[in-house]
């Protein structure tokens, strides 16, 4: 699944116009850039969720023949439903009952998709998360064996669950916009709302879900989200 129903707000005055996964980086909007990634890695079933300019994405899809493979679009331009509720929207798509992966429409990388996913397969995780060691003032708080135990922001002291202990002892990692998920997710989130967070609903689950952080040698990532970014994003597509 790519998340591209966004408003991308930090991407104004170009998101006036256009949904941010149609924003061009080296000549090529940054959802083809990501459709590419996953054909490469060898995923050849998509759905993309869509909210703001949902047309033009679904045209832009139309054009391009969908790539040459199956791409389905989970519609949610009547009502945002967050990276969650858009996960469980789109969970008739997911109706083979294999592990499935979600990629952000907004992040380059070196990630290697298919590392990630046997990870995920080996450790028999509910979800496993692509985490990097850089700087942020959130981070996902780790054991030693890498299993989730909690949030931690740092600029306000906010840590989640609030009443976590002693969060400088755990792995400081920063979530790459990268998961791949396990079908019992659905039956989880049954209790939540339409709308709510993925991230919320894994700190939710942590106590009683194994979920896994992966954090590959060498990785190199981008996050594509302001104006000030995009000519570092061509060199980095450049360089890649």
């Amino acid at each position: 699944m790519i998340f591209a129903a966004g408003l991308g707000t930090r991407l104004k005055p170009l998101t006036d116009s256009m949904p941010k996964a149609l924003v061009s980086i080296a000549g090529k909007p940054l959802l083809e850039h990501v459709i590419l990634k996953l054909i490469t890695a060898g995923f050849d079933e998509i759905i993309v969720n869509v909210h703001h300019f949902p047309d033009q994405i679904i045209d832009f899809l139309k054009s391009n023949n969908n790539f040459g493979i199956r791409i389905e679009v989970s519609d949610e331009r009547d009502f945002l439903l967050d990276t969650g509720g858009g996960i469980r929207k789109a969970a008739w798509f997911f109706d083979d009952g294999n592990s499935f992966l979600v990629h952000n429409v907004d992040i380059l990388s070196t990630a290697d998709l298919g590392a990630l996913y046997h990870q995920h397969l080996r450790t028999n995780s509910l979800a496993t998360l692509m985490v990097s060691r850089r700087d942020t003032f959130r981070y996902l708080l780790f054991n030693d064996d890498l299993r989730l135990k909690g949030w931690v922001n740092e600029k306000t002291g906010e840590t989640k669950p609030i009443d976590l202990k002693k969060s400088r002892l755990y792995n400081k990692l920063a979530f790459s916009g990268i998961q791949v998920l396990s079908p019992q997710v659905f039956e989880l989130m049954q209790k939540f709302e339409p709308r709510f967070s993925i991230m919320d609903f894994y700190l939710e689950n942590a106590s009683e879900q194994l979920i896994s952080g992966y954090v590959q040698q060498d990785y190199k990532m981008l996050d594509v989200g302001k104006l000030n970014i995009l000519d570092e994003a061509d060199l980095f597509v450049n360089g890649m």
